[in-house]
């Protein structure tokens, strides 16, 4: 529902411009009666205000904080000071010396804090490219491939080693090997394997190999 929201927001910024104004007027009597005439008890509340708007923006940025808050209650106490003063506890037309020599000096202190939070350290916003460490370079190590060992020359003088007796298979229990071996292609549709087989009959693993020779 937009238009609650813009009603809102009217009620916000003519309650702020009523404040503002009323503020203002406050300052500019208050340095009128201290004697600072004409344009300059205009420039008064425009100090005091921008002064105020600088350190609330320096807050607002998240840098020097210290320094922001400080000048922010210094810019703070001289409005509302202002605005007490002329609410009838202060006889305009007699101004002390005391708050004659603070509207006098009140320039000097303005320009020395608008002049700090202008040109004061700032904090680098914190970003990707901010956060985001700075990648090493480091040096390009060549990888040297250690070379395989040379297969030795077999001896053609020395006699060839004699080759395996084949493991004799009772048929008996290749029949049973025959009957497993289905049973495990029936119930998972692929062939046993050695390891299977030695497993299934409980013999050794050379005599299970000689048995899956004799089953494909």
């Amino acid at each position: 529902m937009p238009r609650p929201t813009v009603v809102r927001a009217d009620a916000v910024l003519i309650q702020a411009v009523i404040a503002g104004a009323l503020s203002f007027a406050h300052l500019h009597d208050l340095a009128a009666a201290a004697g600072q005439t004409g344009w300059k008890a205009w420039a008064y509340p425009i100090s005091v205000d921008l002064l105020l708007v600088a350190a609330w923006h320096r807050l607002r940025s998240g840098a020097a904080k210290a320094s922001a808050w400080c000048w922010f209650l210094v810019a703070l106490v001289a409005s509302l000071g202002a605005n007490v003063a002329t609410a009838g506890l202060l006889d305009l037309t007699d101004v002390p010396a005391w708050l004659r020599i603070l509207v006098a000096g009140w320039p000097a202190v303005a320009f020395l804090g608008g002049t700090l939070l202008a040109h004061g350290t700032r904090t680098p916003p914190a970003g990707p490219e901010a956060a985001a460490p700075t990648a090493k370079t480091e040096p390009a190590t060549t990888s040297t491939t250690p070379e395989s060992p040379t297969a030795p020359v077999p001896d053609p003088a020395q006699p060839a080693a004699p080759a395996p007796t084949p493991v004799p298979v009772p048929p008996a229990l290749v029949a049973l090997a025959h009957k497993v071996a289905d049973e495990h292609r029936t119930r998972t549709g692929a062939a046993i394997d050695t390891s299977t087989l030695c497993a299934r009959l409980g013999v050794p693993m050379p005599l299970a190999e000689a048995i899956a020779a004799q089953l494909t």
